[in-house]
């Protein structure tokens, strides 16, 4: 490959700077809404904590986008389906091993109630 096709590819995967401080704003945005709504307990509890994960998520997918260009790169987009199989998998690990604590645990503890109803 020439030194031109490497320097194209490369200003073709890389953004702007334009779309990079849209990306940057935004996560400052999000993060000081988050800031502010746990400094001034404008929310508390349940709410609170439905409202930081919204905006986490929200965070999350402005960084995909203007950050790691996930999903704008030429086709086949295998960057892409490796990211989302990656994604998948992280989600199979992290919903089993939750499923797996909370079953262990309901059998363990139903153990332990039965041996202090004995005492």
């Amino acid at each position: 490959m020439s030194e031109l096709s490497l320097r194209q590819m490369k200003k073709e995967w890389h953004g702007s700077l334009k779309t990079y401080l849209i990306g940057f704003i935004a996560s400052l945005i999000f993060t000081s809404i988050s800031f502010y709504l746990v400094i001034t307990k404008t929310l508390t509890g349940t709410p609170l904590v439905q409202t930081i994960v919204a905006l986490a998520l929200a965070q999350a997918l402005v960084q995909l986008i203007f950050f790691l260009h996930v999903g704008q790169e030429p086709k086949p987009r295998w960057e892409t389906m490796t990211f989302c199989f990656m994604v998948v998998i992280l989600l199979v690990i992290s919903i089993g091993s939750i499923l797996i604590m909370n079953d262990l645990n309901a059998r363990m503890m139903l153990d332990m109630n039965e041996m202090m109803k004995h005492d």
